[in-house]
């Protein structure tokens, strides 16, 4: 779509190079999102592309992604057969429905600070520890973990000219069993409910509950609970203002699914074939 009220395209290539941010601007990553529909209060668009960051590296610390790395590119990635949790990245990336054009252009960056509760880069990084570095317009830097960047649908923690960085993986995270489950309405629909489960190796269990909520939502218990155990869990951690409403799912049949692939995720992590 035709952006026809912006007045200046900037394209730094270098952080110092990045303008004040004022009211009327936005930062553009993979854009499959801000030229989708109108823009009215645009004026200034801020390219991010020729600052030319590497999408990704793998080290014994973990996985470290650019905000600009692509779903293409991350779904494509290999990542150490140590990683028992890796399966997840791929899992995550084919839980964002679109076309090839779509996968080569958004980004993963985008994904996150969309702050769309069914966002599967959010569910990604909030399910394995991740960590968000975000510079600041004074020129610094700050952490913050993606599971308290997304505050709700289309709101974050990112205050007026910061800029989403990267986001790191820990290794200890990748190296955790996991479980994926995923719903929608539809075959090819968006996101009605995406649950992540993981379990360590002194049995530490965490649960990531995301799209049939407004934000994400953490559960980490010391051990594996029974199933009336996570029930209480899921009811204690998740109020009923926290259930998302929308044409992808009403709130009761979120919460309903949600129970019901927390359950399978449960079981499947503890061996519990028969539930």
């Amino acid at each position: 779509m035709d952006l026809n009220t912006v007045e200046t395209v900037a394209r730094p290539r270098a952080r110092a190079e990045l303008p004040d941010w004022r009211p009327g601007d936005a930062w553009l990553a993979g854009g499959t999102w801000l030229f989708s529909e109108p823009q009215p209060g645009l004026r200034r668009v801020i390219d991010l592309s020729g600052l030319d960051w590497p999408p990704h590296a793998v080290g014994e610390g973990g996985l470290s992604l650019a905000a600009s790395c692509t779903i293409a590119r991350l779904n494509r990635l290999e990542l150490p057969t140590n990683w028992t949790a890796a399966p997840l990245v791929g899992q995550c990336c084919r839980a964002l429905l679109g076309s090839f054009k779509i996968w080569n252009a958004a980004t993963v960056g985008g994904n996150v600070c969309m702050a769309l509760p069914a966002g599967p880069m959010i569910a990604l990084a909030a399910a394995l520890d991740g960590t968000a570095t975000i510079w600041t317009p004074d020129g610094g830097e700050r952490a913050l973990a993606v599971v308290d960047l997304v505050l709700g649908p289309r709101e974050t923690a990112l205050r007026a000219g910061e800029v989403l960085r990267g986001i790191e993986l820990p290794a200890a995270a990748l190296k955790r069993r996991a479980a994926f489950r995923r719903v929608s309405l539809s075959p090819h629909g968006r996101s009605g409910a995406l649950l992540i489960g993981t379990l360590d190796a002194d049995g530490r269990f965490a649960l990531t509950v995301t799209a049939s909520t407004r934000r994400p939502v953490r559960l980490d218990l010391p051990r594996c609970p029974d199933a009336g155990g996570l029930r209480e869990a899921i009811a204690a951690g998740v109020g009923a203002d926290l259930w998302y409403d929308d044409v992808h799912g009403a709130p009761d049949w979120r919460e309903h699914v949600t129970h019901l692939l927390a359950e399978e995720i449960r079981a499947e992590l503890r061996g519990d074939a028969g539930g």
